[in-house]
């Protein structure tokens, strides 16, 4: 039994040192295998750069896995790419905040030529009582000049962003040398997911859409003749509604400040107008389309201790049926349009102790056909009808206009536009008079 428990004890050390051999072993042997292993991918790789080195090297130069090939590609994109951000760096609009701007606008040039009824305007808004020469020039003065920025963001996840608009009209349009920087639109826009603030210089909130033309631009096309256009100070609220996917609305509502003609030598001063308009709209397919808007107007105007109320209501339109054709449009009814850009004259004072205000309504439509990419036709006409029982003899009791142009669009870029149009205006208890206006223009957009 001591001789049986004796070799157990002896033995056991041997089996403990065999089996850390057997262990060891089995170690080495991985580990072997490991550097083979790496062995092989590392002449992969080297294989690898070689075939892509000879790819991009020049014709007839060797090129080894020791030496990879060579840099100069590398080197020259890193020099264009230099010089790039130093042009940029010259050249670059930069805000004082640090915050995105873009440089846009339109350089515009037009010759025009009128007929006699043009009162010496370079586009006439009403055919004059009196005759001039026919009278033909060219003008650069209602070229654009825009700026459009992106500010931070603000409480509630709002987007900031805005625009201002200004022109060269301003001045003597007989004199080139003598034009004057005007503000045409101005406004800052705050953003939410369905609701947004509008603040600055636009069209009446009643009546944000308007015919396309290159050769009235200074004004809206159609001023007096059914477009109620006048850019002035206003703050609105919009809060948008959906619908599903396919169809929405949207509601305005804010105040406009008017601006209100003076009636002989009494002046008016602007007033603050209410002013809402509520926009449905619907998507057929890819490219149909239909937008129906209802607004109202209510406002007063204040001259010299009498008073006379202005009250519209309006309606426009978006109809595009096709891809290729589309019909816009707006028609408005009721009194005193004057202080939004209807016809000066939007009240009458008789006998000296009542002031009336003057019926008005009008509207205008417009239908485009894109024949192609590059060519669009347009054909537009608006008529303002004021009523003859607030009138007195000189007034202008209706003014319409229509005109028809064809815009190609030579690059991405650069419009050609030929433009004819005519207007009629009917003065109360003396003649009507018409007068033809032929435009063409060439406009580099940026």
């Amino acid at each position: 039994m001591c001789r049986k428990l004796a070799f157990f004890v002896l033995s056991v050390p041997a089996l403990l040192a065999a089996q850390q051999k057997s262990d060891l072993q089995q170690i080495l042997d991985r580990l072997d295998r490991i550097e083979q292993e790496n062995k092989n991918l590392t002449d992969e790789v080297r294989a690898l750069r070689a075939e892509l080195a000879a790819s991009r090297a020049p014709a007839g130069q060797a090129v080894t896995a020791e030496s990879p090939g060579p840099t100069a590609p590398l080197e020259e994109k890193v020099a264009v790419d230099e010089s790039r951000i130093a042009e940029l760096a010259q050249s670059k609009v930069e805000a004082s905040q640090k915050l995105p701007i873009t440089l846009t606008g339109m350089l515009l040039f037009n010759a025009f030529l009128n007929g006699r009824a043009n009162g010496g305007a370079e586009y006439p808004l009403l055919a004059a009582q009196g005759n001039n020469p026919s009278a033909g020039s060219a003008t650069v003065s209602q070229s654009i000049l825009g700026l459009k920025f992106q500010g931070p963001e603000i409480f509630g996840g709002g987007l900031v962003s805005g625009s201002m608009y200004l022109d060269a009209w301003g001045g003597s349009p007989s004199n080139s040398l003598n034009h004057l920087i005007r503000l045409r639109t101005a406004t800052v826009e705050i953003d939410w997911k369905n609701t947004s603030i509008v603040a600055g210089q636009d069209k009446p909130i009643v009546s944000p859409r308007e015919p396309f033309s290159l050769a009235q631009v200074a004004f809206a096309p159609l001023t007096y003749a059914g477009n109620l256009w006048l850019w002035s100070p206003q703050v609105r609220l919009d809060q948008r509604f959906a619908f599903g996917q396919q169809a929405g609305l949207t509601a305005q509502i804010g105040v406009y400040e008017t601006s209100e003609p003076s009636y002989e030598s009494i002046a008016s001063t602007p007033r603050p107008a209410l002013e809402g308009r509520f926009e449905f709209w619907r998507k057929f397919g890819e490219s149909a389309r239909i937008e129906i808007a209802p607004g109202f107007h209510d406002s007063t105007t204040h001259a010299d201790g009498f008073s006379a109320p202005s009250h519209l209501f309006t309606v426009d339109w978006l109809l595009q049926p096709i891809s290729k054709v589309q019909f816009t449009g707006m028609f408005f009814t009721g009194e005193n349009a004057a202080g939004l850009g209807g016809i000066r004259q939007g009240f009458t004072i008789f006998d000296d102790i009542r002031a009336v205000s003057i019926g008005a309504n009008g509207g205008w439509a417009q239908l485009s056909y894109f024949a192609t990419k590059r060519l669009t036709f347009n054909i537009f006409g608006g008529e303002e009808n004021d009523r003859q029982a607030d009138l007195v003899s000189g007034d202008i009791h209706t003014n319409f206009m229509y005109a028809g142009n064809a815009i190609y669009r030579l690059g991405s870029n650069v419009l050609l536009g030929a433009e004819l149009s005519q207007v009629r205006t009917n003065y109360f208890l003396l003649p009507s008079r018409l007068n033809n206006h032929y435009d063409l223009s060439l406009a580099y957009q940026f």
